[in-house]
Parts: structure tokens; sequence; C-alpha cells
């Protein structure tokens, strides 16, 4: 699943750490969602799109098929 968590982070200046902390995440299941190494469980996604103010779907993409 793509997703726009860096742009959108990025545009607020955050680091990763900030947003994790605000998500009550470690670090480094925001950089491996960012990367998408890692899909989101619904409650952490559902979570992410409220630090962010926005829907899940406005956060998170279905992959582009091959």
């Amino acid at each position: 699943m793509r997703n726009r968590l860096r742009e959108l982070r990025a545009a607020r200046r955050w680091s990763q750490a900030e947003l994790a902390d605000r998500c009550q995440v470690s670090r480094q299941a925001i950089n491996a969602i960012e990367t998408e190494r890692y899909d989101p469980s619904l409650p952490l996604a559902f979570t992410i799109a409220g630090v962010f103010g926005l829907t899940i779907e406005e956060i998170f993409l279905p992959d582009r098929p091959s």
C-alpha cells in the first residue's frame, strides 16, 4: 500500500520521532510505514489519520496495478 506519510510529515516539519510520539509508536515503525515495508494496522491507520486531521483514504492509497 502506498502512502503520503513522508510528504505530510515533512510539510509540518516533524521528524519521524515527533510523529512516532504523536502516534505512540516507535520511530522505526514510522520509518517502515513511510518506506512501504510495513502496512499499519487499522487502529494505527486511524491514529495517523487523526494526527493529521485527514481520512485514512487521504493518506493511504491502493497499490498501483502491475
